[in-house]
């Protein structure tokens, strides 16, 4: 599978913003999707993920609630609908897919993901 990123941009705190993760190849529901970020300076980072099978999403602790992974089967695509945005969410968010079955402790980890798209930038403002 090919990973497509988007929709990054500038925006104010407090703000919402969309990225698209789109899937070439084959269905995105064969696959476990997830959204890492790095932030300037500083390490990747395990943001949220959609398991391929159950549909079901986990997130980390800073975005809960805030962030939400959905699924358009349609489009072959996985979006990071991220709202309430703050100065720390800035970052380069990037999307990654793992066609294998993912144990949970497993889905937060870099080396699991096969696949993965070029980042999108994420500028939060003041």
């Amino acid at each position: 599978v090919q990973l497509q990123a988007s929709g990054g941009g500038l925006v104010q705190a407090g703000g919402s913003l969309r990225l698209s993760c789109a899937a070439s190849g084959r269905t995105v529901s064969r696959y476990t999707i997830a959204w890492f970020r790095q932030a300037p300076g500083k390490e990747r980072k395990f943001v949220g993920v959609i398991r391929g099978s159950s549909g079901n999403t986990y997130y980390t602790d800073s975005v809960k609630g805030r962030f939400t992974i959905l699924r358009d089967y349609a489009k072959n695509t996985v979006y990071l609908q991220m709202n309430s945005l703050k100065l720390e969410d800035t970052a380069v968010y990037y999307c990654a897919a793992s066609a294998r079955g993912l144990i949970s402790s497993s889905l937060a980890l870099e080396r699991e993901y096969g696949y993965w798209g070029q980042g999108t930038l994420v500028t939060v403002s003041s």
